[in-house]
């Protein structure tokens, strides 16, 4: 049986407001217009619906029993429209982020953006080299995600991370050696958070690898080439933490936020930072965490 949706409507209508004239304001029709889709309705299903009488109108046992499946099918076309209904959000979003924050769901946040407002234009920068607080500041990002010191009050708290000092698993330092160090160029967390607290307490390094790609520090890590600093979550198979060994600190915990411009108030950026808070809640609630052994 094939119902049509608007008559459905219409019963609902009828139903709820328990009148032909309170039904008929509410949908913008007039009364002999929802007495005739209630008529046809009920000839559609061969059973009356509601009973009328000079003071009330009830619905019928038949009518009662529909009314459950009338406002099933009714809200899950409304959610179908609504999902389907071309967004008015258009321009550009210029954002940039680190490797490390987007990592495999870069693809699943921009298929997501472009389906939900197809008339906005992206340019996504995507690289732990880029010094992305002076591009927001020079205006040419809209919205960037940056690591931030853990205490820091600066932009929109996405999530939190502890650094760690992390090394190969077949790593050894020879006795009396500087520890061989592998950071990202200049400007980032990881490398001043590292440099800084072994400064502090004395400790003999020089930098062995320099890397902009989070690839090429892993693979300086894995090689036994290089000790760096990490996220936690961004220990791989065959890589430990090392804080405590060789003389290494603790390392305090550091934050990802998100940043925008004054340029980056626009509907559009509001809806794509909406977005990375969203997908940044549900990477934290899915990812398995990856701990190394000292």
């Amino acid at each position: 049986m094939d119902l049509d949706p608007t008559l459905l409507r219409t019963f609902v209508a009828v139903h709820d407001t328990g009148s032909f004239t309170r039904a008929a304001e509410r949908l913008h029709l007039t009364q002999s217009a929802v007495s005739h889709q209630i008529r046809r309705l009920e000839e559609q299903l061969g059973r009356p619906l509601l009973q009328r009488t000079t003071r009330s109108l009830t619905a019928t046992e038949d009518g009662e029993d529909l009314m459950p499946y009338a406002r099933q099918i009714l809200d899950t076309l409304d959610s179908l429209g609504q999902r389907f209904r071309p967004s008015p959000i258009s321009g550009e979003v210029r954002f940039g982020a680190p490797e490390n924050f987007v990592g495999d769901r870069l693809p699943t946040l921009l298929c997501q953006f472009a389906r939900s407002f197809p008339s906005v234009r992206l340019d996504v920068r995507v690289n732990m080299q880029l010094d992305l607080r002076a591009l927001i500041k020079d205006g040419e990002l809209d919205l960037a995600v940056i690591m931030t010191p853990g205490d820091s009050e600066e932009g929109m708290h996405i999530r939190q991370t502890q650094l760690v000092w992390v090394a190969a698993k077949s790593f050894d330092l020879p006795r009396g050696s500087p520890l061989p160090l592998a950071f990202f160029p200049a400007p980032c967390i990881n490398r001043r958070v590292g440099i800084s607290a072994l400064d502090e307490i004395g400790v003999k390094w020089h930098t062995v690898f320099t890397s902009p790609s989070q690839q090429g520090i892993s693979a300086a890590i894995l090689s036994g080439l290089a000790i760096s600093v990490l996220p936690l979550e961004d220990l791989e198979e065959d890589m430990r933490i090392v804080d405590g060994c060789y003389n290494l600190p603790s390392l305090p915990k550091a934050s990802f936020t998100l940043i925008c411009s004054d340029e980056g108030k626009t509907p559009a950026a509001q809806a794509f930072g909406q977005l990375i808070l969203d997908l940044s809640k549900q990477m934290v609630q899915s990812r398995p965490k990856k701990r190394g052994r000292k």
